[in-house]
């Protein structure tokens, strides 16, 4: 018989040792915890980034040095993804604030807006990126780290990515990045709020499809005026935390593994932050077609580390490991660069109390708020830029009767949101906003053409036209709908879906489904109203395919953004095609599918013609679309390529139908859409009033009809000038600034550089500006500016300089803008102060120099040129200066 007395005591006390041990233990750990520097938060960064990697293995360092960095469990650090955008609002990270495209930001010529702006971004980047973290999401856009904003020259107008930039001119491009990385980065002594990142370093812009071969070559006087002080600028103005280096090579580098790259930026200019390459840049080191410039990955992972490159955005820097064995690096080397990566997520406090880091506090409310939906619209004004009014056609008045709206942007989302967007909860299209801004109107809208020739212009299918079953006894498709991404199994539920046309943002299809994991399997039939040639796919995220017949019509899986596709196809009216679309949503935040078709046979252009017979004014908008210009695109349409442009007009059949509305002798306002400058030269000729709009954001369609309609004054200056013909423009290829932007373009612009009219008038008097200056000195310039009209507006006053006896020295050079609002009858004093390096020229001998002998200075509202400047628009003065100067 056993003792239980005994045993229960020899339990108590095992049990008393058991919980001793695991206190002690807990203590040990706690006292371990407590030790650890990396995790001391009164410690500075830099010492606490140095003991975090001191601890990690070889493996653990390379693995951090990825864009999708992995856990390190034993050390307390989480996953982490460095890719994020913000271009514009907070990219493709489910619902956002979608402010104007970069270019569209730049027309508003308001280095203050750009730093709201920014500032209202950041917000929501903080507010969602906790979000995320709370629900353990840390995935692709979801950090911290945003590689914005793309900072690169729009040297020529073919470049399908200049959109992403702020146009033409580096001191413009350099005074908006700077706020627009203040904003992002924010004000905190110890923290950033996000960390920003200047793209693409160094030299780069086009052609789009070379971009992993080609090899980018300047002179050392365009690298210094051009292509390089705007970068300068935001490393020493705004202490950007982040410098992403580009695809091509610069002068036979890579730019990604150029040590002089890197020597200009840490050595020369003092940044501090790291580098981060393109997506996939390092593996054109190697790869075949690409640059070429070494045989294997470790060769280019070890080439790149050497170069300083922190950051590999892809998949070549796991080979650092075999390169260290191989003695391509070594592991000290390796040590340097991931300390600046530690240093940058410890400077967003990601391993600090909460309550320590003052940005963990912004609440989810500030995303796709009133006030962040009123800023978009406040940009979206400012961006317009007036290109032409003949006769004082604008504003139009709000008691017209009969209203046509033509033309393939008129109702089109794509063309609001650009690129490297996010998804706003109430897009405004150019049509709603006319709807919306003249409520007793009879408002009629027809598509007029499609964009361009052999480009489809897709819609959803309609319920009509689709059916359940090949007996046709019923609209609509056969929806299966899965609780999982994979289609397996028996589905959760079965419906009849009317047509394809979904946008779930997080809220499932079915509650008892969740929003991010999910998959369905619509099938039935498709029957043609006419016979001819069709253009049938989808657009969805993150994955589909789409079959008719059992030919894959379009197919697409990705982890960044939705995209359609299509294929041409003959089908025949009447006759029945089996459809089956099979659709998964994987964990993103911006679920959709659509199936869409363009139809054949309708008379675009006859449909426009007669209703714009029967209105009072015609509102066309025309332009481009951010599917045919942009990043890398499968572009094969007359005038693009591969998302550059091959011709700078308007596509021929937006032009046609231009002229035929205007053979009808209405009054006829253009407004056009688009990321990059257009030759209108024949609408410029022949239509009274043009409006350019870029790619204008969420609100985009209220801002137009304020214009329009004389609710907001526009003041919008080009960031870009719009040429006449591409026989203007050297060849794409070639990076010489010769020739090229209105600071050495010698011929004549359709509109130029810094151009954009007003409803009311402006004067300019009283230029004060020094006879002499001594060289190395700081000059100040005083100007007054009367508004002489009889409306409220804004001015954006820009000052020019010029040296007419150099003769390599720009035509003229901004130096100085200021965007101020004047009431009608107002005068304003606006004052700039100029830099020594502000007045400097290239010399071959030495560099920068302030030369000795004869400065213009110019200011006004535009460039000057004799008609202005005899109107009072533009004032000019010369200054001696008096010896020379060698800029540091």
């Amino acid at each position: 018989m056993y003792n239980t007395n005994i045993f229960e005591n020899h339990k108590q006390n095992w049990l008393k040792e058991v919980l001793f041990l695991f206190l002690l233990l807990g203590l040990t750990t706690a006292c371990k915890q407590q030790k650890e520097k990396y995790l001391d938060p009164t410690l500075p960064f830099e010492e606490r980034a140095a003991d975090l990697v001191s601890k990690m293995t070889l493996e653990e360092k390379v693995s951090q040095m990825q864009h999708a960095a992995p856990a390190i469990e034993r050390l307390g650090i989480p996953e982490y993804n460095w890719w994020n955008e913000c271009l514009h609002g907070v990219g493709r990270a489910g619902i956002a604030t979608v402010f104007p495209q970069a270019i569209g930001m730049a027309a508003m010529w308001d280095d203050e807006e750009m730093y709201r702006i920014a500032t209202a971004v950041s917000d929501e980047a903080r507010a969602k990126h906790h979000d995320f973290a709370r629900r353990g999401k840390r995935g692709i856009y979801q950090g911290l780290t945003f590689w914005t904003p793309n900072i690169n020259i729009f040297r020529d107008p073919r470049w399908g990515r200049g959109m992403e930039t702020y146009g033409e001119d580096p001191f413009l491009t350099g005074e908006l990045a700077v706020d627009y990385i203040k904003g992002l980065q924010g004000d905190d002594d110890r923290y950033l709020k996000l960390v920003a990142t200047s793209k693409h370093f160094l030299v780069h812009s086009g052609p789009e499809p070379d971009r992993h071969h080609f090899d980018a070559r300047t002179s050392a006087r365009d690298s210094l005026m051009t292509y390089t002080p705007h970068f300068k600028k935001t490393i020493q103005e705004a202490g950007v935390y982040s410098v992403m280096c580009a695809y091509n090579r610069y002068n036979g580098l890579p730019c990604c593994g150029s040590k002089p790259v890197e020597n200009l930026l840490r050595n020369e200019w003092g940044f501090k932050g790291y580098i981060v390459s393109d997506c996939w840049a390092v593996a054109d080191f190697y790869k075949k077609g690409h640059h070429e410039v070494v045989p294997t990955v470790e060769e280019a992972a070890a080439m790149a580390v050497k170069a300083g490159t922190d950051l590999n955005c892809g998949n070549s820097y796991p080979a650092l490991v075999d390169a260290v064995k191989q003695g391509l690096v070594s592991e000290e080397e390796i040590d340097v660069l991931v300390k600046r990566l530690m240093e940058a997520r410890l400077r967003l406090g990601m391993f600090d109390p909460p309550e320590m880091v003052p940005y963990t506090n912004i609440p989810y409310s500030v995303v796709d708020s009133k006030e962040h939906r009123e800023l978009a619209l406040i940009a979206a004004r400012k961006s317009m830029v007036l290109l032409k009014n003949d006769n004082n056609t604008l504003p139009l008045d709000k008691n017209v009767k009969n209203v046509a709206v033509i033309g393939p942007n008129a109702n089109n989302l794509d063309v609001l949101l650009a690129n490297y967007n996010g998804y706003p909860s109430n897009p405004v299209t150019p049509l709603d906003g006319i709807r919306q801004k003249l409520p007793n109107a009879n408002v009629q809208y027809a598509l007029g053409c499609r964009h361009a020739e052999g480009f489809p212009y897709l819609l959803p299918v309609p319920s009509e036209y689709l059916f359940v079953d090949e007996e046709l006894s019923q609209n609509g498709l056969k929806g299966e709908y899965f609780a999982n991404i994979n289609l397996q199994g028996d589905p959760l539920h079965v419906r009849i879906d009317k047509n394809v046309d979904f946008t779930w943002w997080t809220t499932p299809p079915f509650e008892d489904m969740q929003y991010d994991k999910f998959s369905v399997r619509w099938s039935g039939w498709l029957v043609p109203p006419v016979s001819g040639q069709y253009a049938i796919g989808g657009e969805g995220f993150s994955s589909y395919k789409v079959l008719l017949d059992d030919k894959v019509m379009a197919q697409w899986n990705d982890i960044h953004h939705p995209r359609a596709f299509y294929e041409t196809i003959h089908l025949e009216k009447g006759k029945k095609y089996k459809v089956l679309i099979e659709y998964t949503q994987n964990n993103t935040e911006y679920p959709v599918m659509k199936f869409l078709w363009d139809v054949p046979g309708r008379n675009l252009k006859k449909e426009a013609i007669q209703i714009a017979a029967a209105s009072d004014v015609v509102l066309m908008f025309m332009g481009l679309s951010p599917n045919l210009e942009g990043e890398e695109m499968p572009v094969n349409v007359p005038g693009f390529s591969g998302g550059d442009r091959v011709d700078i007009k308007l596509p021929q059949i937006q032009t046609d139908l231009v002229k035929a509305i205007m053979s009808l002798g209405k009054p006829v306002v253009l407004v056009l859409l688009n990321g990059s400058a257009l030759a209108i030269n024949w609408e410029a000729e022949n239509v009274p009033a043009i409006l350019e709009a870029w790619y204008p954001g969420q609100a985009g369609g209220t801002a137009i009809a304020d214009v329009l309609f004389g609710d907001y004054n526009p003041a919008g200056r080009l960031p870009v000038t719009f040429y006449k013909s591409v026989t203007q423009l050297p060849p794409f290829e070639d990076y010489s600034m010769d020739g090229r932007t209105y600071q050495y373009f010698k011929g004549e612009a359709l509109f130029p550089f810094g151009y954009g009219l007003s409803y009311t008038s402006f004067k300019y008097d009283n230029l004060v500006v020094p006879d002499k200056l001594e060289a190395g000195k700081e000059v100040t310039v005083h100007v007054d500016v009367t508004n002489t009209g009889n409306r409220d507006g804004d001015e954006v006053v820009q000052l020019y300089v010029s040296h007419p006896d150099v003769e390599s020295a720009p035509i003229r050079s901004l130096q100085g803008f200021d965007r101020i609002a004047l009431k009608a009858g107002e005068t304003k004093t606006v004052s700039f102060t100029l830099k020594p390096e502000q007045l400097a020229v290239y010399q071959p001998q030495n560099g920068l120099v302030v030369p000795a002998g004869n400065l213009k200075l110019s200011v006004g509202g535009r460039q000057p040129n004799p008609e202005a400047i005899a109107k009072g628009y533009a004032l000019e003065k010369l200054v001696y200066i008096e010896g020379d100067y060698i800029v540091p």
